[in-house]
């Protein structure tokens, strides 16, 4: 197994980008490691090479830089040549934290799209607060960020997408879809949401269980949530603030309360140490852009060496689990059925 890493990618590359996937690399011996980005900087972090391969890219593609202008200017550049590796056979999937739109830009244009696939969706996975049981303690969301304006069309093959996901990732049986929307009733949300609606719940190869609201998600409303791109990041980045405020919130309060609250604090620690590790996304690694013809996974731009760790081991998980070639399969097979789709929508 080979995994391609934009070595740097990311607020804090190319340090914590290497020793994350040195953290890896001693979990995983059977794993390649392909570093693109500057050798002498890769070099200045690396401790140990084993199971590590550098690429020379003499170019990095910024965070701020136009997407698709980058990747065809800057072809010489660690994050599209890393694609390109993918593209080529040399590698099984692609790695970053670098520039969300040029790394989408380079896997639709250099990596490829699942045919049938209109446009590929920022898959992630977040923590199902107290599940009950039997259920997952986990659950996908898609699209958080790729695309921004979204049809019905879209939104259908995200739910195709994410059952396949949910059911060979996340190993859960017949996964739970639901529609992200402002209510649970079957006439809420706008146009869009109501025709997606309506094409999720005429689909009996899905369990679609109707809207969901925001305030569920981590109640464990569904095991696949679907939205549009705006929509999907809005809401996740409202949970990550969300998470972190009410942790600090504690925290200050703890501190603000003199010695009776910090007392208490004591007896509950190990409580508050649960809590914050069920809270923290950067467990639950990176965020795939789902429909694409190999794994390409984006983590969060301020990334550290933990969560490059997990997403490497989860980037593992993706390509052990060959969901990639299983989807293709089963999209293939369902061609008439996304075709048709594809014709009603059109229609109107």
């Amino acid at each position: 197994m080979r995994i391609a890493i934009d070595a740097m990618g990311g607020d804090h590359a190319p340090k914590e980008i290497i020793e994350g996937v040195e953290l890896s690399r001693d979990e995983n011996p059977d794993v390649i490691y392909d570093l693109f980005g500057l050798t002498d900087e890769i070099k200045k972090y690396l401790k140990n090479d084993q199971n590590i391969e550098i690429t020379q890219a003499d170019e990095v593609i910024e965070m701020g830089e136009e997407p698709v202008r980058a990747i065809r200017k800057k072809k010489q550049s660690s994050l599209v040549l890393a694609a390109q590796s993918v593209k080529d056979g040399k590698n099984d999937a692609f790695f970053s934290a670098g520039n969300t739109g040029a790394i989408l830009a380079a896997g639709l244009f250099v990596v490829g799209r699942i045919k049938e696939i209109d446009r590929p969706a920022l898959t992630t996975t977040l923590p199902i607060v107290t599940p009950k049981e039997g259920m997952s303690d986990k659950f996908v969301m898609l699209d958080v960020g790729a695309n921004a304006d979204s049809k019905a069309l879209n939104l259908y093959q995200f739910a195709f997408m994410g059952k396949y996901y949910a059911t060979n990732v996340l190993k859960i049986d017949n996964p739970r879809i639901g529609l992200l929307n402002n209510g649970t009733e079957a006439d809420k949300g706008d146009m869009l949401h109501k025709e997606v609606h309506e094409l999720l719940a005429a689909n009996k190869d899905i369990n679609f269980i109707g809207n969901v609201e925001a305030r569920e998600l981590l109640n464990g409303a569904a095991d696949v949530v679907v939205t549009d791109g705006f929509t999907g990041n809005a809401a996740l980045k409202g949970i990550e603030g969300t998470a972190l405020s009410t942790l600090n919130l504690i925290k200050s309060s703890i501190m603000d309360g003199g010695m009776k609250s910090k007392m208490g604090a004591l007896m509950l620690k190990d409580v508050f140490k649960s809590i914050a590790s069920k809270m923290d996304y950067s467990k639950y690694g990176g965020a795939m852009f789902l429909g694409l013809k190999a794994p390409v996974i984006k983590a969060h731009g301020a990334s550290k060496q933990e969560t490059v760790k997990n997403t490497l081991a989860q980037i593992k998980t993706i390509i052990d689990s060959k969901m990639i070639t299983e989807m293709v399969d089963y999209v293939d097979s369902h061609k008439a059925e996304l075709d048709a789709i594809k014709e009603s929508v059109k229609k109107g």
